[in-house]
């Protein structure tokens, strides 16, 4: 028997990254006795089953309103914060359309994203390879965060006070600038070293103003 994996999620929404019951039960009453179910760092499920059965087991899931994603490497969906602030204070829209342009997309590395309504940063923004904080009407970016092991580092500023209508556009260059020049299996917090904050900061405006 062949197993493989993928990845489910609720999305998310004021309140944060909630399963339902029912939910959690459609999971597990379709899955099989067989199917391995692993509660990862980045608010998803991985689900490993049997092949052959996964593209039916994937539309029960979205019929209960469940979120599947390709699980290895590749851009996680969005992970957020409770949005405890309220969905216009804390830009549930715009995390929304961030999720859109972020998740799935192949990648060197199995990439994270965090985004933060507030400075309080409870979605931990700054231990993501990209970390976005809403502040107030304008948005800090921060790269390069690194979690694991003995030498882990927080994400350093990268942009400060991005307008709204810039945000979207910056996240996708960076993502589209590492698929383009990450090593394979180079982490995102490797590659910023690598390639410095300074050149990255380069490559993100010179493709803005040929995107004009």
């Amino acid at each position: 028997m062949v197993m493989k994996k993928f990845a489910v999620t609720p999305g998310f929404k004021v309140g944060g990254t909630l399963f339902k019951p029912q939910q959690l039960a459609v999971l597990g009453s379709i899955v099989g006795p067989d199917a391995e179910i692993e509660m990862t760092t980045f608010k998803q499920l991985y689900v490993a089953m049997e092949e052959e059965r996964i593209p039916e087991v994937q539309e029960q899931l979205r019929q209960a309103g469940l979120e599947v994603h390709p699980a290895g490497f590749v851009s996680k969906s969005l992970i957020t914060c409770n949005f405890c602030r309220g969905a216009e204070d804390a830009g549930l829209d715009i995390a929304q359309r961030l999720d859109e342009i972020v998740a799935d997309r192949e990648v060197p590395s199995p990439l994270k994203i965090g985004y933060a309504g507030c400075a309080l940063g409870t979605s931990e923004p700054l231990i993501k390879d990209i970390g976005v904080v809403k502040m107030r009407d304008v948005f800090d970016i921060y790269i390069g965060g690194e979690p694991k092991g003995i030498k882990a580092s927080l994400a350093q500023l990268f942009m400060k006070d991005v307008p709204e209508e810039k945000l979207l556009p910056i996240v996708d260059r960076l993502i589209s600038i590492y698929q383009e020049n990450g090593k394979k299996k180079e982490t995102y917090a490797r590659y910023v070293k690598r390639i410095t904050p300074e050149k990255l900061h380069e490559l993100v405006i010179s493709s803005s103003i040929a995107a004009e």
